[in-house]
């Protein structure tokens, strides 16, 4: 799954709390926050504390693997108005 926003993060998180039968409060207890703080990052809050962020991917069982994106090799930028000085030296 590609992780792109907050809410996306918060889906993931609800989900796998969900498929572990877990309630907002017994994962706030495991992990030392508030059913608050659970509620909020599930709901896709964009300011959360990381460290809990990461206790919380490690308590649900979620591993974080991060890799680079892979983006298409841009070519180099052409200069039209080179190519045209040069042509127009030549003549």
């Amino acid at each position: 799954m590609i992780i792109r926003t907050a809410r996306d993060l918060g889906h993931l998180i609800r989900d796998r709390r969900r498929q572990a039968k877990l309630s907002q409060q017994e994962l706030a207890t495991r992990i030392g926050a508030s059913r608050k703080w659970v509620i909020d990052i599930e709901g896709g809050k964009r300011t959360v504390e990381l460290s809990l962020v990461l206790s919380t991917l490690n308590a649900l069982g979620i591993r974080l693997d991060v890799q680079p994106e892979r983006r298409p090799r841009q070519r180099p930028s052409i200069d039209l108005d080179a190519i045209i000085d040069e042509a127009k030296s030549r003549r």
